[in-house]
């Protein structure tokens, strides 16, 4: 690591980050990589391994993001590796169907019985844009209910009271969303069953489709609240309407067969992502035969994608989703007990400090809030003291921990992170609370 009388160098980051801004909006490729609501100056990442990030000045940082969730198994896993390394040998892209297709559809759907076809497309706002699409076909309706707080990529129609990137840059859904679009999206609070049933009795035969995330981890991490998941799954089958379970966060980590696992939850249409790429573009959406086959070719509804089920994707997912079946029983308790370990030893260290901090956690995925105050729905994620996450997002940084730059992002593990990165956090969540 470069330091310089204690402290880390950034130079060549901070040059990177001004050859950027006069290259990308912003200075980024994506805005949930910005630092503008934490501060301080964003790290250019050069290399990664296992649970650890490299920047370009040679600073190691411990990284508790992992590219937003798909580094289940840590950076530069070695069998993810070779399969890709294995799979470029035989050219990037094809524009044509492959065995490697069917070889990780078999698999995913061994691990998601709720899905009888499937399509991979090469991210997961493709994946909920075109389950949303199928809905519309399937029901002939065009409003769709979401949930406050709950991020589904950023087509135009789910860009509405989206949390995560709108949240942290303190954006009305989005500019250029015409009001005619948005307007077929109703955006309702988290955790509210009587909500969702006001809705559709003020717009009977008018819904297409719920969407969610099943675990809120756009607004922060949010759990579903006791029944909350049955009753949506019983109220759209009584009005007519299709479940979709956004899994593009939680999939294949909070089980083998993500929420719907963990939660006995069944789904009309679900959409995936993240770790079914292994780090590389992939996404998939697929749910009940009589739905699915209304996708052209075979039906009216068209959907398509040059680079879907890209071959090196394909590889990667095969070898991460693979390893993790293989290694279920193992893998989710580990993931479970180290999260735990993490979480809620930096709350312990909040409340020795005498901080405000509420915590939330499902499996490997949680949020530390800045309040004191319970946080079940984006309302009161959003009364979070986002000042004072910042102040501890920078501290921890300069100790060598990353964490996501928002305080309403969810933070993941895996299974490269162990005892010695538990201790690591908590002694810099110690010095960081000090500093307060």
């Amino acid at each position: 690591m470069n330091e310089e009388a204690g402290k880390r160098v950034h130079e060549k980051s901070r040059a990177l980050q001004s050859r950027a801004e006069l290259l990308f909006p912003g200075g980024v490729n994506s805005p949930v990589r910005a630092f503008r609501s934490v501060g301080g100056e964003p790290p250019f990442v050069a290399k990664a391994q296992g649970a650890y990030l490299f920047d370009a000045d040679g600073n190691r940082y411990l990284d508790y993001f992992g590219s937003w969730g798909p580094m289940i198994l840590g950076h530069a896993f070695a069998p993810v590796v070779e399969a890709i390394q294995k799979a470029a040998v035989d050219s990037s892209s094809f524009g044509a169907s492959t065995a490697a297709e069917g070889d990780l559809a078999e698999l995913v759907m061994s691990c998601y019985p709720a899905i009888e076809r499937l399509r991979f497309v090469s991210s997961g706002t493709e994946a909920t844009m075109s389950a949303i699409r199928l809905a519309r076909a399937a029901t002939g309706r065009k409003r769709i209910v979401k949930f406050e707080g709950c991020y589904h990529g950023h087509s135009d129609g789910l860009l509405v009271k989206a949390g995560s990137g709108v949240a942290t840059l303190g954006i009305p859904g989005s500019a250029g969303v015409p009001e005619e679009i948005a307007a077929l999206t109703m955006a309702l609070p988290y955790n509210d069953l009587a909500a969702v049933e006001a809705a559709f009795a003020a717009h009977p035969d008018e819904i297409a489709a719920v969407i969610l995330e099943p675990v809120v981890g756009n607004a922060g991490c949010i759990a579903p609240a006791e029944g909350y998941l049955e009753g949506l799954r019983r109220i759209t089958a009584e009005r007519g309407a299709l479940l979709i379970v956004d899994e593009v966060m939680t999939g294949f980590r909070l089980a083998l067969g993500g929420a719907l696992e963990r939660f006995c939850l069944d789904a009309d249409l679900v959409t995936l992502g993240k770790i079914i790429g292994g780090g590389l573009p992939c996404g998939a959406f697929g749910g009940k035969l009589r739905f699915m086959e209304m996708l052209a070719p075979l039906g009216p509804v068209y959907q398509a994608g040059t680079l879907s089920g890209n071959p090196l994707a394909m590889a990667a997912g095969m070898a991460t989703v693979g390893y993790l079946k293989e290694h279920a029983a193992r893998v989710y308790p580990y993931l479970e007990k180290t999260a735990a370990a993490v979480a809620d030893g930096v709350a312990a260290e909040a409340a020795a400090a005498g901080i405000a901090v509420t915590t939330n956690r499902v499996g490997s995925m949680w949020t530390w809030f800045f309040t004191g105050e319970p946080v079940a729905d984006y309302e009161q994620a959003a009364k979070s003291d986002t000042k004072a996450f910042g102040r501890f997002h920078r501290a921890m940084l300069e100790a060598g921990v990353w964490l996501p730059p928002s305080q309403f992002e969810a933070m993941f593990l895996g299974t490269a992170h162990g005892e010695a990165e538990v201790a690591a956090t908590l002694e810099a969540a110690r010095g960081a609370f000090a500093m307060f």
